[in-house]
């Protein structure tokens, strides 16, 4: 069984940071990849960025240079640190774990940003 729990949202004005927090427990040694989405209201879900087992990294083009995937292992936690947050970066946003064969979703944390 595996938990995912996101922490970190809330209101911040343009041009302002929030760090994201996803905090995983169970079984979680064989994660292959780690994924942060985000779904503004109307819209499909969105993935912003992507850490593998290997540590590479990426990210959707409209983030790129301004958010940060990272893990602590010893904590069993991804972050998503944003920087020079816009209006359109408002939404709500989800960690997810690629174990095995499995998907594993955490609850969402709401990101907005005022202009």
């Amino acid at each position: 069984q595996v938990q995912l729990v996101e922490s970190g949202g809330g209101l911040v004005q343009a041009g302002g940071s929030l760090r994201l927090s996803c905090a995983a427990s169970g079984s979680i040694f064989s994660t292959n990849v780690v994924n942060w989405y985000r779904q503004a209201p109307g819209k499909q879900r969105e993935l912003v960025a992507v850490i593998t087992r290997g540590g590479i990294r990426n990210y959707v083009d409209s983030v790129r240079g301004r958010f940060t995937i990272s893990r602590d292992s010893a904590k069993n936690t991804v972050y998503l640190q944003m920087n020079s947050l816009k209006p359109e970066d408002t939404a709500v946003y989800y960690c997810n774990f690629l174990i095995s064969r499995d998907s594993y979703w955490g609850q969402g944390t709401q990101v907005t940003v005022s202009s």
